[in-house]
């Protein structure tokens, strides 16, 4: 392995590659050290309040908020990286001498290639595997502690339950698990031969069943019609549970690929509004690390060239240009989810823009 490395990668390699890495690891551990002491000033009083242990906040909710927040800003920090120590060697003269003895300037690209491939392998297995575990330890936290900025009331909740029938419920309380003004019709056809009406309906966790209050049932056959009412309780089996009916903003994030797949195959019956955001959710994993070649690419390509304000110049442009990647990124999901644009092609938009970009600084760079 050693004779391979030497045979393949020349001295300049190795260094770009060692600077690359270890810049990237170092800014790294910057972000995370600010991000965490932020986040500590600010949910102190809560963590407090809620009697949380110190167990839990380390090892459920900091495990969960650091390689999230860390995986979301990975590409300023990939760029930042590429920028500062690639705009230092142009400031000391060190790049003029490589492409000057014979060296293409595609061939100086080699080891921010090999670099960026090791961030792109690390970041997708982060992505597809770690990062959906890391999230549901953080969220399970949150709710358990009351810490999510979700109403945790839900409220005109449209479902179908299977090809047959239809429920709705004015209101529910994921807390209590009741439900008020529940509604189930059943359909053979477009014919409409069952309809209950419940004032009330609470999910009982130990038997697995929903128990109605107060109740009403309407049977049609043909011009036929019975009328049944109680106000006895009634306990039923039901295709149904508490968590259909709460979607928090992030509960897709925590998933892992094999449930996001089931919930597909679901949501397309019960939930087809959710289709895209889950949809976008799977596409995602999948891309999104494509930004570490994207964005070395275009860091490469502005700061590889001597200026008058040295680091300072590229590294503000950098920085520009990253927080535009970064908005456009989350302006896809907007758009896949609320402008109707399919989730494949919503997920790629940042990296083709930028990719685009990337290749026309990439001719524009000093060769």
């Amino acid at each position: 392995m050693k004779a391979f490395f030497h045979r393949y990668l020349k001295i300049i390699d190795r260094f770009i590659i060692g600077k690359y890495l270890g810049t990237f690891i170092f800014t790294m551990g910057i972000f995370m050290v600010i991000s965490v002491v932020f986040d500590v000033s600010e949910k102190l009083d809560n963590f407090l309040n809620k009697h949380a242990s110190l167990h839990d906040i380390v090892f459920r909710y900091y495990a969960g908020f650091i390689p999230f927040y860390l995986n979301m800003l990975s590409p300023l920090i990939n760029f930042l990286a590429v920028i500062f120590f690639t705009a230092k060697m142009a400031n000391q003269t060190e790049i003029v001498p490589i492409l000057s003895g014979r060296a293409s300037f595609n061939r100086f690209l080699r080891p921010y290639v090999i670099a960026s491939s090791i961030i792109f392998v690390v970041s997708f297995f982060a992505n597809v595997y770690l990062i959906p575990f890391t999230n549901r330890l953080k969220i399970d936290f949150e709710n358990a502690n009351g810490m999510m900025d979700n109403d945790p009331t839900k409220v005109e909740v449209h479902m179908q339950i299977d090809k047959h029938t239809f429920v709705y419920l004015a209101n529910y309380d994921p807390t209590t698990h009741l439900g008020y003004n529940f509604i189930m019709e059943k359909f053979n056809g477009d014919t409409l031969r069952e309809k209950l009406i419940a004032e009330q309906i609470q999910y009982d966790s130990l038997k697995r069943i929903w128990s109605l209050k107060q109740y009403s049932v309407k049977y049609v056959n043909g011009m036929k019609e019975q009328f049944i009412t109680s106000n006895t309780p009634k306990d039923t089996v039901l295709d149904m549970h508490p968590s259909d009916f709460i979607v928090y903003d992030n509960v897709y994030q925590a998933m892992s690929l094999s449930d996001l797949n089931k919930n597909i195959d679901k949501e397309k019956l019960r939930r087809p509004e959710y289709l895209k955001a889950i949809y976008f959710e799977k596409y995602h994993r999948f891309v999104y690390p494509l930004s570490a070649f994207v964005l070395t690419l275009i860091g490469v390509s502005i700061s590889s060239r001597k200026v008058r304000g040295g680091v300072g110049l590229p590294l503000g442009i950098g920085i520009l240009l990253c927080f535009a990647y970064i908005i456009l990124e989350r302006f896809a999901l907007v758009f896949s989810v609320k402008g109707g644009m399919t989730p494949l092609i919503a997920v790629f938009i940042p990296n083709i823009v930028f990719g685009i970009l990337g290749y026309y600084l990439l001719l524009k760079a000093p060769k």
